[in-house]
């Protein structure tokens, strides 16, 4: 069984600890500071055997050099970001696969927000470790990559199993509601869920994971297909790359 422990640190954002009881093996994914995931390894009892970065911003490689330093972790990350990811071990490449124990992380190329973002999936935990690619209701912003990557991105992402659930890197939810609902006021799942949302975060709780299900039925940038986002959009006759250009603009100038 994969334990999963999730971090909130910074202002919004979440490191993920996963550990594998069997082999006793834990990797931290994304580790924005090195002390949180410090404490929890001592409260637990764990050794701290990879990092797992999806890209190479500050707010997500920010503890790896620490934890090594303090671990002898191993970093493992894209091997085209070799030269932004801080003390990368391990460079991987789109199809890799990465063990934790038992488990097996495919990794999956995902570029937009940066060129070299990847992400991490586990079929048999039906887990996503996505960084800042896909977001609970929204999707990361274009730093780097072309929308038309971004979008093929999301292509790969929307064909894995619905039932996967999704752990970004930012409790981003309820900000990223707003801007569905403007899109795509009419959609009851949408309603529903930001109901749910703005409960979990009166009581200041998270809202991840969510499931790839859920994106698929609220998440405006996965949903192209939808006329009220359509008409939004003013892209009636688009094709579904140009309806998710013209959305992720919209949002970023929300």
């Amino acid at each position: 069984m994969l334990e999963i422990i999730q971090l909130p640190v910074l202002n919004d954002n979440y490191i993920y600890l996963l550990h594998d009881a069997d082999s006793g093996e834990t990797a931290a994914v994304d580790p924005a500071v090195a002390e949180p995931v410090r404490e929890v390894l001592q409260s637990k009892g764990w050794r701290l055997n990879y990092i797992f970065n999806t890209h190479h911003h500050g707010d997500h490689v920010g503890g790896n050099l620490q934890l090594k330093q303090q671990t002898g972790c191993k970093v493992v990350g894209a091997n085209s970001d070799k030269a932004r990811i801080s003390g990368l071990d391990i460079g991987v490449e789109d199809g890799d696969e990465i063990r934790l124990g038992s488990h097996v992380f495919k990794v999956m190329a995902t570029p937009g927000h940066t060129l070299g973002h990847i992400v991490f999936y586990g079929a048999d935990s039906q887990t996503l470790f996505c960084g800042d690619t896909l977001f609970s209701l929204g999707c990361g912003r274009l730093f780097e990559g072309s929308a038309e990557q971004m979008w093929q991105s999301l292509q790969r992402l929307k064909a894995l199993p619905e039932s996967t659930r999704i752990y970004c890197a930012h409790e981003y939810t309820q900000a990223n509601g707003r801007f569905a609902l403007s899109v795509e006021a009419d959609n009851p799942a949408l309603q529903q869920r930001l109901a749910e949302v703005a409960e979990l975060r009166r009581q200041n709780q998270s809202t991840l994971p969510s499931t790839l299900a859920q994106e698929l039925a609220t998440n405006p940038f996965l949903r192209e297909h939808s006329t009220s986002i359509r008409q939004a959009v003013n892209g009636e006759n688009d094709s579904p790359a140009e309806i998710f250009a013209k959305v992720r603009r919209l949002k970023d100038q929300f």
